[in-house]
């Protein structure tokens, strides 16, 4: 099939939405009319625009308020159809697109509705135009793709198709029974997939903030291509996308997201047989690769600018083991956990350093198949990043990630460790351990308009599962959170984002400069020995009343629920298993959990994390004298 994006789908200047589509890779665009009327070049620059950027106008959008209205609106709308197909004509398009009628002057006459289209389709037909019509969700009197279906079929001409758009028919609960069952493929004018979360509220008001690409939301966008496919569909898959965030993003990066969830959608779903054996082996999905552990997971530091990270790391058990061959790159580890501090001036970390100050600046995800991993960053239109290895050193593949940050890609099992080769051993570094053993999960922070994005961005590259979002309580305002998860749970990729001013999540995001990973989890076996060790001094303090509730909820035996206090752990049980857990205080924004899962516990202590948050806020205004 083939891919376009509706130029209302994402912002700028109609120059700079047709420049991120065609950069993204879609071959064609819908033409929204307020792009156009608010274009200060003629209808046949913006055409010659488009074929210079090798995108095809597909249609013109949307001719509202046409079908079914008693004069003298009725003429007015022939007199206004004739013009919009000169417009037409000067872009160079073959399609309009009509919604359906949502003014208080139109008559509920089924007939007279289709009398009007076939008289409209008739002269599209002397001009080789195509109509599509389309029932919108809040349409007067056709709210129901059937409905307009049924009108289609009276009208009875061969100009005169439908046009699907997954958000309108789902929306408002339709099934894909007329579509499977009645609708032929030569009578499909336009396809336009939109998804959105399940949500209860006026579907206008629904439509216009709230859908999102295929795979960001809920709706059975993967079920209505599949059944296109089996149909026979060939034609363009088209966004077109009302959603505040995209309005408020970089065009680019939105086109590209956009350009991910049609390919994502078209792995989703398989093709018939005969679509099978047209496809040229470019043109194939990638296999999907297993990401599976954390590799490493790099700070951007300066001279003595990571000092407090430093002693914190190194109260958490840390201690330096490696250091690079040629770079200023040292290798802090523990159990199976790499931390690696880049000091080296002329590098990614330090632009990263320039712009966000001490900070995560990479991770590095180790996969089942290297060649395949990248394959798939490539089909997916990740941007890859060059690194500067020296003679003999390991040049370790990255794309960019999250933010401003790195995603690097190593492959396991493999002879050898990615230090094994790039670092040097130091002599007799002593044992510091506290008994951290991996990586059990890792926090990234966004800022609102990247929430729908970062999440794709693990679900379609890595086949991450994504869990629903939850809402966690901060004393300042609501944080938002959703989990990305490896398919054998190893990587956990917890991703918050708030629109308030002063919660935890805004306050990193205003400190880092950006998105980026504010938290990481380390997993132990003993976390009574782990708190004794870390010390009190850089455990977040946890006020006595939670302890007085946690006994009131758990009832656990009270020299266990003594030693929580005393050492300002977290608890929480559910039928699976028990979770304990213990917070660092911040450095540079980041800070440290330390977690023990008992039995087949599965969560993150969810039901503590207002706690945690709270306890942050008040450290957050003693260090700042507020």
């Amino acid at each position: 099939m083939k891919t376009a994006l509706a130029t209302v789908t994402i912002s700028g200047s109609l120059q700079e939405k047709l420049r991120a589509a065609a950069q993204a890779g879609f071959d064609g665009v819908e033409i929204f009319e307020n792009d156009l009327t608010q274009f200060d070049g003629t209808a046949r620059d913006l055409r010659l625009m488009a074929e210079d950027l090798g995108l095809e106008i597909i249609a013109l959008q949307p001719f509202r308020d046409f079908e079914a209205m008693p004069e003298p609106w009725r003429t007015q709308n022939f007199y206004r159809a004739q013009r919009k197909f000169e417009l037409m004509h000067e872009l160079g398009t073959k399609r309009l697109l009509i919604c359906s009628n949502v003014s208080p002057h139109v008559i509920d006459d089924r007939d007279r509705a289709a009398a009007d289209l076939h008289e409209l389709a008739e002269l599209a037909r002397q001009q080789d135009f195509i109509i599509g019509y389309e029932a919108l969700a809040w349409g007067r009197h056709v709210a129901d793709y059937d409905v307009a279906w049924d009108i289609i079929k009276r009208a009875d001409h061969p100009n005169l198709g439908i046009n699907l758009d997954t958000f309108h028919m789902f929306a408002r609960g339709n099934t894909l029974d007329v579509l499977r069952d009645e609708i032929p493929i030569d009578k499909i004018a336009l396809v336009q997939v939109a998804d959105a979360p399940r949500l209860q509220m006026e579907v206008l008001h629904y439509s216009r903030h709230f859908r999102c690409f295929p795979g960001q939301g809920d709706l059975p966008v993967v079920e209505f291509v599949q059944c296109l496919k089996d149909k026979g569909f060939d034609d363009y898959l088209s966004h077109e996308i009302f959603n505040d965030e995209f309005r408020s993003s970089s065009p680019l990066e939105k086109a590209v997201d956009g350009m991910r969830s049609l390919i994502w959608l078209d792995e989703q779903t398989s093709a018939t047989p005969a679509q099978a054996a047209a496809l040229e082996p470019a043109a194939a999905p990638a296999p999907q690769p297993e990401i599976t552990d954390v590799e490493f997971i790099e700070f951007a530091v300066e001279g003595d600018s990571g000092a407090e990270l430093v002693a914190l790391l190194q109260s958490l058990g840390f201690r330096e083991t490696h250091r690079h061959r040629s770079k200023n790159v040292s290798l802090m580890r523990q159990g199976d956990i790499n931390l690696v501090l880049n000091r080296e001036p002329l590098s990614q970390a330090h632009e990263h350093y320039q712009a966000h100050g001490v900070s995560i600046c990479a991770l590095a995800f180790a996969t089942t198949d290297l060649g395949a991993m990248l394959a798939r960053t490539e089909r997916y239109r990740s941007s890859r990043f060059a690194n500067q290895a020296g003679p003999g050193e390991l040049n370790i593949p990255a794309i960019r990630g999250i933010g401003d940050s790195l995603v690097y890609f190593v492959e396991r099992p493999g002879k050898f460790r990615f230090f094994d080769i790039d670092f040097v051993a130091l002599d007799d570094t002593g044992e510091s351990s506290v008994g951290l053993q991996r990586i059990d999960h890792i926090g990234q922070t966004v800022s609102n308009t990247d929430f729908l994005s970062a999440s794709f961005f693990y679900k379609s590259l890595f086949g991450f599962e994504v869990e629903a979002s939850t809402d966690l309580p901060d004393i300042y305002g609501l944080v938002v959170s959703r989990v990305a998860k490896s398919r054998d749970g190893r990587v956990r990729i917890p991703l918050n984002m708030t629109a308030a001013r002063e919660a935890s999540a805004q306050r990193f995001i205003h400190k880092a400069k950006g998105s980026g990973v504010q938290q990481i989890a380390f997993a132990c076996e003993d976390i009574f020995a782990a708190a004794t060790a870390v010390g009190a001094e850089q455990l977040l303090p946890i006020p006595q009343n939670y302890y007085r509730d946690l006994d009131a909820r758990f009832a656990p035996e009270p020299d266990v629920l003594a030693r929580l206090r005393s050492l300002n752990i977290l608890y929480d049980r559910n039928d699976d298993g028990e979770f304990f857990h213990f917070y660092t205080r911040e450095a540079h924004g980041v800070f440290f959990e330390v977690v023990q899962r008992i039995g087949n516990y599965d969560r993150y202590g969810e039901a503590n994390a207002h706690i945690r948050m709270a306890s942050q806020a008040r450290q957050y205004r003693r260090d700042e004298g507020l």
